[in-house]
């Protein structure tokens, strides 16, 4: 792309994509808690199944045993942080915008769980017969992306002092 302004660095594109993709995971979060057995692996594909669980903390359910309202609190924080590098980020940077806009969407998904339910749901289980992986959601897959396009800004972006 050019130099120019990139879609996601303008706010009401950026608003956009952010309430889609929050209207899209937290549709998916309420069909799994309709439907998906909790505790019960459903196959997908060899690898893949669908898992209902609850995640009391954060990504992997690190800080599981804080209290619900520091990560909520945390969680306000980190999208304030967010808003704030993706303001201050070069329009011209595409792949860092893009990264941002993914990382806030997770982070407000997330956020309504915890207000609404008092934990995350998480329902995507990738596993062989020996190991297994954290159960995780749509939400957790938006804020991974997204750091992984900001990363790969960081190493492949304009470096032309922008």
């Amino acid at each position: 792309m050019t130099q120019g302004v990139t879609p996601l660095s303008r706010p009401l594109i950026a608003g956009i994509v952010i309430v889609i993709a929050v209207i899209l995971d937290q549709a998916i979060k309420l069909a799994v808690e309709a439907w998906l057995p909790m505790h019960e692996a459903v196959p997908v594909i060899p690898f893949l199944a669908l898992f209902r669980t609850y995640n009391l903390g954060v990504a992997f359910s690190l800080l599981s045993g804080m209290e619900r309202e520091f990560i909520i609190g945390m969680r306000i924080v980190i999208v304030g942080v967010v808003l704030w590098l993706w303001r201050r980020t070069p329009v011209s940077r595409t792949f860092a915008h893009a990264g941002f806009t993914l990382i806030i969407a997770g982070a407000v998904g997330n956020l309504i769980d915890g207000l609404v339910y008092g934990h995350v749901i998480d329902y995507i289980l990738f596993h062989t017969e020996t190991w297994s992986f954290a159960v995780f959601n749509l939400a957790d897959s938006f804020i991974t992306i997204g750091a992984g396009l900001v990363i790969l800004d960081e190493l492949i972006g304009s470096k032309s002092g922008d």
